[in-house]
């Protein structure tokens, strides 16, 4: 995982604050991000995103131009973007301001002033999150399309509920790792089943890890 996070993930930082911009810019290229772009406006920032479709973009929400709630959404409502994560950085520690930023599509939320040993943890784990089913990755003839919401096995389209298709994504998110899941979510089990059923042989990948939760390994 540390090429694809490293070397290889693109970053756009979308922050009117120049101290703060030229912070994050070292903390990331010297945790080893070598493609890290910013910006100062959100709404060139935007024009940034759709343009170059980074792996994550770190976004202000108090920006020039357009602000951050507004960024999100509009990234969001781009298909293409599907795979852009989107972490929001600011002072707004409301949590009313939370919970919109979260709505509108951020993968999380990080309050100034921050540690930044902590924001590069939660940027590492937002990647693994969402940069291995990116790109159309074919696991063992198993592929995702999150933007049109359907899986294929070997090229068929699978017949899964939306619960289903989002277990799957958040499985192959993590392969290779557990996914843990709470005493209490039932009906985990209950998809994990219906999975296994209609993956036939595939649904083998999906191991059970005895009173912790499920891993694929492919």
């Amino acid at each position: 995982m540390g090429k694809i996070e490293g070397e290889l993930a693109r970053i756009l930082i979308i922050e009117d604050d120049s101290t703060i911009r030229t912070v994050l810019e070292m903390a990331l290229l010297g945790a080893g991000y070598t493609a890290v772009r910013s910006s100062a406006r959100g709404d060139e920032g935007l024009t940034l995103v759709r343009r170059e479709k980074p792996d994550l973009v770190l976004l202000d929400l108090m920006l020039p131009g357009i602000d951050g709630f507004t960024v999100a959404t509009r990234i969001r409502e781009t298909p293409e973007l599907a795979a852009t994560r989107i972490i929001m950085l600011t002072a707004r520690t409301q949590n009313e301001d939370i919970v919109r930023g979260l709505g509108c599509g951020a993968d999380d939320y990080v309050t100034k002033p921050f540690d930044r040993a902590v924001l590069l943890a939660r940027v590492r784990a937002v990647l693994r999150r969402g940069l291995p089913i990116t790109e159309g990755v074919d696991l063992d003839g198993l592929r995702i399309d999150e933007t049109n919401v359907v899986a294929t096995l070997r090229g068929k389209p699978l017949d899964l509920t939306p619960g289903e298709f989002r277990l799957l994504v958040r499985l192959v998110a993590h392969r290779g790792r557990v996914f843990a899941r709470q005493a209490d979510e039932r009906t985990i089990d209950v998809q994990v089943a219906n999975l296994r059923r209609k993956l036939g042989r595939w649904g083998d990948h999906i191991e059970t890890i005895r009173g912790v939760g499920y891993r694929i390994s492919v």
